[in-house]
């Protein structure tokens, strides 16, 4: 274990990402893709023996003793690790370009989930293959965020505990009592890792009982627990297991709204339980909000033309507004099978500004959900509610506990400076991509798309679709900078490159 834990960082990750092609490779070879069970398992070793070089040779030093390094190394993790990740893809594939494959690849290692080809056009080995990619970011930023993001109080967690983004927090964030950044990750992946896969194991098995064939609920289960989208069939709305599938996915979606769900390792459990949880109670009033004023705009779009008496369709339309308004806040991106018969029920065209605005919300700090985060949002409705009730009764006294008064002033603060860069990022990156040629909503489907990480609302938003391989490699470029940037987020980088947190 001393040995693992002395190494880089990202040389672990690129064991890891070597050590996993094997199983789509064993896979290929089991429904006789011999093409693709060559391309994988080649790219593996070759890797693994690169990198188990690197490792014996670096084996004799400490490393991982900076958490900024570790930061550093994230960042290289979203940005360089899809450089090899994409060989074997595209290799596998055949006929596409290497600049297309390594879009895809970042696509999946954040978590985004947008995606170049049709179903129909890859292998199911390599449907795995950006499904497992998928879930290997969902659980890197599980373990960053409890071992890297926490400690420096960057991802949000500058709200609850209090510290300065790009310096140690005194205490109660990821145990950073625990000096040993190294000793810190270790321990945050042997905790993690049981958890993340129980539950992606335990979310398989139930869609295999509910009827959907192996690969599918490999690769959805994967998908919900990284909140990437990825799908083999283009989503679950076509998925054998119908609604029962749809329900299944609907409760493990849940994981995403906050950290408490799975883990207090992160030091915001206050001991009230989950239902206290600000994140958790925002995360579900948004998502009854939402459902219902959609529920009643159906209902009376229905009483319009006499529709109002087919009960099990409004029903079935709440129940698609309900699915796909938590896939989309968790930035997940799954749309319901009701969804489309929601709005034929009632006539309305597809809301993409909502699906929008959903993912821009994003789910919980330190899950593998995208966006602003919801913890921030709560931070600017305590301070707001905070600031009304100031104006009515002005010689009044906040009564909330110190925790409370810390995240309506210091966290309303970094939140409402947050907000700010990310509205200007998403401004500048529609403005950039609206130079390749490309209309105002499709520019601004594909910035937010990309900063919150829910690749499906390319296909899902606008009213044209978006054709992503008819832009140029340089704009694909550009979309991949913007996926690495939403799941760092900005505050993030600029800590990497400020020289005070390097002198701190």
């Amino acid at each position: 274990m001393n040995t693992v834990k002395n190494l880089p960082f990202f040389l672990l990750m690129l064991i890891i990402a070597s050590v996993s092609t094997f199983l789509p490779a064993i896979y290929a070879l089991m429904i006789e893709e011999f093409h693709d069970a060559r391309s994988f398992f080649y790219a593996g070793l070759i890797g693994l023996i690169l990198t188990s070089f690197l490792g014996i040779s670096m084996a004799t030093r400490p490393h991982n003793k900076s958490a900024l390094r570790q930061l550093v190394a994230l960042l290289a993790g979203f940005a360089l690790l899809p450089v090899m990740l994409a060989v074997p893809f595209h290799e596998a594939v055949r006929n596409t370009s290497f600049s297309s494959a390594y879009f895809e690849m970042v696509s999946a290692m954040t978590t985004t989930g947008a995606t170049l080809f049709e179903p129909d056009r890859l292998s199911g080995p390599e449907h795995l293959w950006r499904a497992q990619v998928g879930w290997l970011g969902g659980l890197l930023m599980w373990v960053a965020a409890s071992a890297i993001m926490a400690p420096l109080a960057l991802g949000g967690f500058a709200i609850s505990t209090g510290g300065t983004p790009g310096h140690s927090v005194g205490e109660g964030s990821a145990r950073s009592g625990e000096s040993d950044p190294a000793a810190r990750l270790l321990r945050a992946t042997q905790e993690l890792f049981p958890i993340y896969t129980g539950l992606t194991v335990a979310l398989c098995i139930m869609l295999l009982v509910a009827g959907d064939p192996p690969l599918i609920a490999v690769s959805h289960a994967m998908s919900v627990m990284s909140t990437s989208g990825i799908s083999p069939i283009g989503g679950v709305a076509a998925s054998p297991s119908g609604m029962a599938g749809e329900m299944i996915v609907f409760c493990f979606l849940f994981f995403a709204l906050s950290r408490l769900t799975f883990s207090p390792d992160t030091g915001q459990n206050t001991g009230t339980g989950l239902l206290y949880d600000p994140e958790f109670r925002m995360g579900l009033v948004i998502v009854l909000i939402v459902p219902t004023v959609l529920f009643l705009r159906h209902w009376v779009a229905a009483y319009e033309v006499g529709d109002e008496q087919n009960i099990a369709a409004g029903f079935r339309a709440l129940w698609g507004g309900l699915f796909t308004g938590l896939s989309f806040l968790t930035t997940t991106g799954f749309v319901s099978s009701d969804w489309t018969s929601a709005q034929g029920w009632s006539g309305l065209a597809t809301p993409g500004i909502i699906l929008m605005a959903l993912a821009i919300l994003g789910g919980g700090v330190a899950t593998t959900a995208g966006g602003v985060k919801l913890l921030r949002v709560f931070a600017l409705y305590a301070n707001g509610a905070r600031e009304i009730e100031k104006l009515i009764h002005p010689s009044s006294v906040g009564t909330s506990g110190p925790v409370m008064r810390r995240i309506r002033w210091e966290g309303a603060f970094i939140s409402w400076v947050f907000f700010m860069l990310f509205a200007v990022t998403l401004a500048v990156l529609t403005m950039i991509l609206g130079l390749y040629g490309l209309d105002f909503e499709a520019s601004v489907t594909l910035t937010v798309a990309s900063l919150a990480n829910t690749g499906p609302l390319i296909s899902v938003a606008p009213a044209m679709a978006i054709d992503l391989i008819a832009l140029d490699p340089s704009a694909k470029l550009i979309l991949c900078g913007a996926m690495v940037l939403g799941r760092l987020e900005l505050l993030a980088i600029i800590v990497m490159i400020s020289p005070e947190s390097w002198r701190g």
